[in-house]
Order: C-alpha cells, then sequence, then structure tokens
C-alpha cells in the first residue's frame, strides 16, 4: 500500500500479530503508545511512536493526522465496573472518532471490536464493546468505516489461553458447557490478516465477524481434545453445571471487592463463557475475495503449544 496509517492496541497481543501484517502490506505505521515498545517488524520497518493514551484528545489528533487509514484495537478486558469498562472502551473510542474526523477525515476507520458486542446484555465488557463501535462510528461521521467483531483469539504469545492447555494436561478436565454449545475461534495471524485486508479496501458501512474456517463453530469437547492433542495429553472430560461456574464468578468477583482488585472471572465474564451460541453466520463474515481464513484448529493448537514451550510457558 505504501500509505500511513495509525494505530491504537498494536502492543498488545492482537496488536503485534496486526503490526506485522500491516508491514508486510506495505503501510508506514505509526503507533500510539504509553511506553517505548520493543517491536520486531517485518523489512525493519520503524513505526513512528505517539506518546499517550485514548484519554489524550491531543495525542489522538497527533497519531491519526493525515493519516490514510486508522485501525482502533485499543480496549480494556478486564476492569472492576461497568463505569470502568466505559470510561475506555466508550469514551476512548469516542474521542478517537472525533480525532479522525477533525484530522484524517478522508481515512478509513477500522474498529476492532469483539464478538460478544454481539450480546451486550451479557456482561459489562460487552455493552461496553457495543458501545464503543458505535460512540467511533457516530463521532466520525463518515461511510468509510467497518467493524470487525473476532471471537476467542489464540496463536503464540497470548496469555489468555495459555490456561486452556495447561488444563488440558491435567487427569480430569472439567466441561461447562452442553453438546449444543458452540464457539467460534480464530489464530491471531488470521486476525491480524483480516485488519490488513480490510485497511485495503472492501465494502464500507460493515459489522463483520470473523472466524476460522470453522464458522459454526466448535463444541467444547472438541475444543479440549484439540488442546489435549496439541500438549500429548488424553484427559478424561468430566460434564459440570454450569451453575458451579456462576457461583466461582459469584466469590471471584466478592474476593476482588475485598481486596481491591480486578477480577478476571465475573458473573458477567461467566455469562460470556456459558452462552450457548457464539458461531457466526457466512453472511456475517467478509467475502472470500477480500479475506478468508488459513489456520485450521489443529495446526494452531500445535504450533502455538510449540511456542509455549519454546518460551519456557509451559
Amino acid at each position: 500500500m505504501g500509505g500511513l496509517i495509525a494505530v491504537t492496541g498494536g502492543t498488545g497481543f492482537l496488536g503485534r500479530a496486526m503490526l506485522g501484517a500491516l508491514a508486510r502490506e506495505g503501510w508506514r505505521l505509526r503507533l500510539l503508545v504509553r511506553r517505548n515498545p520493543a517491536l520486531d517488524l517485518p523489512g525493519g520497518n520503524e513505526p513512528e511512536l505517539v506518546f499517550g493514551g485514548l484519554d489524550d484528545p491531543a495525542a489522538l489528533g497527533r497519531l491519526v493526522r493525515g493519516a490514510d487509514a486508522v485501525v482502533h484495537a485499543a480496549g480494556l478486558i478486564k476492569a472492576p465496573s461497568l463505569d470502568g469498562f466505559m470510561a475506555v472502551n466508550r469514551d476512548g473510542s469516542r474521542r478517537l472518532g472525533e480525532a479522525v474526523a477533525r484530522f484524517a477525515p478522508d481515512a478509513r476507520l477500522v474498529v476492532v471490536s469483539s464478538l460478544a458486542a454481539r450480546e451486550p446484555g451479557l456482561s459489562g465488557y460487552a455493552a461496553s464493546k457495543r458501545a464503543g463501535e458505535e460512540a467511533a462510528v457516530e463521532a466520525f461521521g463518515g461511510g468509510n468505516w467497518v467493524v470487525l467483531r473476532p471471537p476467542a483469539i489464540y496463536g503464540p504469545g497470548d496469555r489468555e489461553t495459555l490456561t486452556v492447555f495447561r488444563a488440558a494436561r491435567a487427569p480430569i478436565v472439567p466441561l461447562f458447557h452442553g453438546p449444543e454449545s458452540r464457539v467460534c475461534l480464530i489464530h491471531a495471524d488470521d486476525a491480524a490478516a483480516a485488519v490488513a485486508a480490510l485497511c485495503a479496501g472492501g465494502p464500507s458501512a460493515r459489522v463483520y465477524e470473523l472466524s476460522d474456517e470453522r464458522r459454526e463453530g466448535y463444541g467444547w469437547r472438541e475444543v479440549i481434545e484439540a488442546a489435549a492433542r496439541a500438549v500429548g495429553s488424553s484427559p478424561r472430560l468430566l460434564p459440570v453445571p454450569g451453575a458451579l461456574v456462576h457461583a466461582a464468578a459469584s466469590l471471584s468477583g466478592g474476593a476482588a471487592r475485598l481486596t481491591g482488585r480486578t477480577a478476571m472471572l465475573t458473573p458477567g465474564k461467566a455469562r460470556e463463557m456459558l452462552h450457548p451460541d457464539w458461531s457466526s453466520e457466512a453472511g456475517r463474515q467478509p467475502s472470500p475475495a477480500i479475506w478468508q481464513p488459513r489456520v485450521r484448529l489443529d495446526e494452531g493448537f500445535r504450533d502455538t503449544v510449540a511456542w509455549y514451550r519454546a518460551a519456557g510457558w509451559l
């Protein structure tokens, strides 16, 4: 492409994969950062750094000024309250949209959200991601935008799904979902490639969902069995009532309030986990002419486990 692209959230797990994909496509990168990151990008691409956060309108203006495209991937995945989520995921997105409208009105705006935004009533996180999509688009005011909703993302460097592979090594693994539950997954490289493809072009004013080749999703038994194959184990899967997840979430949330810490397992997160339908219909996906996933689950899990072991994480 050769144009200038402004990126928020470029130093996180998905963000680093995005930067690699964008650099390979020839974009010049400008990143919003709070500190100087250690990056190793293809072709020796040295990004321009703008120091600040989503709460800093001046930094956002410097970030997007003159950009040909803007990727907004920054946000919170855990917060002590709905207000905490909204302050970043909604209000920060609105400030970014306002900056794009003022300083780069002809740019293409790509908002990287979450599949959780499809069900905003489940949790504070889900509500804030939906609100963030709407706030960014409304504040931008132009028509050259697209929202991407990836499902659970895995791959080398991801600490969130590391717990799944650690659990899969145990002799007994709890199974909290019935056989009818479906969940989509996507490798970080595929999600990053989708971002790069939609930055380059395609339809505008669209909300897309992403997944690997199994758009209809996987049963949770399939996911655990695939993780077990990747780590070389054969655990017994023990069905456990979802009520125990809700109980554990309530205890975790209560302990977090007492200690002043932010819990990862909250009642809202439990509702997300136990929601029975995180599948995706074909019509919600980008056209194969624009993007299509490449990494299959077994291959992706195998390579991810190999990375974890080389890094000493597993």
